[in-house]
């Protein structure tokens, strides 16, 4: 059980995150200020914002469990982030500055009408509200198997903490937030990792030498089966989870437009994207280090692999320090669903308020963007609640699917819009109701469930079901719009396009006004 020293810093915790709303309440007196802080976070914080904001309780909680049973593979993807985006950040957030209010998704409408700017953003909402289900219940779970506090009251109560910290905020206490999360989530798993190395007998060598021979170290297997999770599926995942979530995802894209200069806002982006993958991989890395302890110590065996880790805090590590711990954990949690709860909030009045409701006072849109913030939350507490009903042995691989799934070919609309002249609306909304088709065939296909003992696939159509990896439905989805949308387009007017909205009129805008400074 936790000592009053542990829960005195677990709630003194909770109280700073309550303070960082009060603190920046008296900001939030428009729209703008409320998701885009007018500029006045520096480019540091923004970019600590975009490392809290992908770290969640997924990560805190989900990396040890995968790391513990399996080996690195599910790390794959977030390894693949930075190779991708190097490459592409520096005219990605510039362009997204330029030709957007607020919405990530209005680039979408300006590139091919309002048919994809709604697909993108629903799929959007979809992605999120699993997601947030998904750390709420991994959060409440940990702690309940710490505390024995019910699973359901801490989903009331931190899900309570995350929308007042919202309503009263904003976008600029999220992202102070996300800072001081930040030094917590560094600072708890590095202790963590040096308290398991230093009681593991033999130190890193042994540990390296007992993980090898049990297949707990390597991303494989490196195989081209594509039925099966290999090294080939996880990067050819991660290279298309890196566009859609730096190139077509709110929670980041929001982040960029609070910079106040398109340098300012490349800087964070790097910044962040540096310091996302170390924390993974130290979060997975303490699961391979815990399954090693564990085949030196023995450990009870009603204790799971999502709840290994917890077990571990609670019964090796010192007063206090796992007070402290815990508290990361939570604030871990709170960042990330504060930041999914702007967003949708941000999308929700961007994308469909003010398109019912056009040409009213910004007053009014404050006001309705706070009740969405309380509507999204109270929505995200009710998944959480399914999620603890339902259980789950394997949530990372099953968030990584969810994502998968409601991708839907966003990738692919965005790649086509940013690097083609050719494609055009009529091609593209062809294009999403092929993909929409394809999704459904591929997972009614590849689902199995069971009743009474007996599984069954949700549509079996024999030797024409999807065989392949769930994580390859995701990739297949954004191919299937590049190449339906591409060929559909030829058989439609070239459209007229704003040389502002695809790469190669945006780059050679950007070299007409370099040269005219230099002359």
């Amino acid at each position: 059980m936790l000592s009053l020293l542990d829960y005195g810093i677990i709630v003194a915790v909770l109280l700073i995150t309550v303070y960082f709303g009060l603190r920046y309440a008296k900001n939030q007196k428009s729209t703008e200020a409320y998701f885009s802080a007018k500029g006045r976070v520096p480019a540091w914080a923004i970019g600590m914002s975009l490392l809290a904001t992908l770290i969640s309780s997924v990560t805190f909680l989900g990396y040890p469990a995968e790391g513990f049973s399996n080996n690195w593979i599910l790390l794959v993807q977030g390894l693949m982030v930075p190779i991708v985006l190097l490459g592409t950040v520096w005219f990605i957030v510039p362009l997204y500055r330029k030709v957007i209010g607020l919405s990530t998704y209005e680039y979408f409408e300006k590139r091919f009408g309002s048919f994809a700017r709604y697909y993108s953003s629903i799929a959007f909402v979809l992605r999120q509200f699993s997601g947030m289900g998904t750390v709420l219940f991994l959060l409440a779970v940990a702690l309940s198997s710490m505390t024995s506090i019910n699973t359901y009251w801490i989903i009331l109560v931190v899900g309570t903490v995350i929308i007042t910290v919202n309503l009263l905020g904003g976008i600029e206490a999220v992202i102070w937030l996300d800072v001081f999360q930040g030094f917590m989530l560094f600072a708890s798993g590095i202790l963590c990792l040096l308290v398991i190395l230093f009681s593991i007998n033999g130190g890193f060598p042994e540990l390296w030498k007992v993980a090898t021979e049990n297949n707990r170290t390597g991303f494989g297997p490196y195989d081209w089966d594509f039925k099966r999770l290999t090294f080939v599926v996880m990067a050819i995942n991660g290279m298309f989870y890196a566009i859609q979530k730096y190139g077509t995802d709110q929670t980041v894209v929001q982040r960029y437009l609070t910079a106040d200069s398109d340098k300012s806002a490349i800087r964070a982006s790097l910044l962040g994207i540096l310091l996302t993958v170390p924390v993974w991989s130290l979060f997975m890395f303490i699961g391979t280090a815990l399954f090693v302890y564990y085949t030196q110590n023995s450990l009870p065996s009603d204790v799971g692999p999502n709840n290994v880790f917890p077990f571990f805090i609670m019964s090796e590590l010192p007063m206090g320090v796992v007070g402290f711990i815990l508290a990361a954990m939570i604030s871990a949690a709170i960042c990330s669903l504060s930041a999914d709860l702007n967003s949708l909030a941000a999308v929700g009045i961007e994308d469909y308020y003010k398109k019912i409701l056009p040409n009213k006072k910004d007053k009014q849109y404050l006001k309705a963007s706070r009740w969405m913030v309380a509507l999204a939350g109270i929505i995200s507490m009710a998944i959480g609640f399914i999620y603890v009903e339902l259980g789950s042995e394997s949530i990372l691989g099953i968030i990584f699917t969810l994502y998968a799934i409601f991708s839907g070919g966003i990738v692919g609309v965005f790649l086509l819009g940013i690097f083609t002249q050719r494609a055009n609306r009529q091609g593209i909304n062809i294009a999403i109701i092929v993909c929409v088709v394809f999704t459904a065939y591929a997972f009614l296909t590849s689902t199995e469930l069971e009743f009474k003992g007996e599984k069954f696939v949700l549509l079996d159509m024999g030797r024409f079901n999807f065989t392949h990896n769930k994580m390859m439905l995701g990739v297949y989805s954004h191919l299937v719009v590049v190449a339906v949308g591409y060929v559909a387009s030829l058989f439609y007017p070239k459209p007229d396009l704003d040389p502002e909205l695809y790469y190669s009129g945006w780059k050679s805008a950007r070299d007409r006004e370099r040269a005219s400074k230099k002359a």
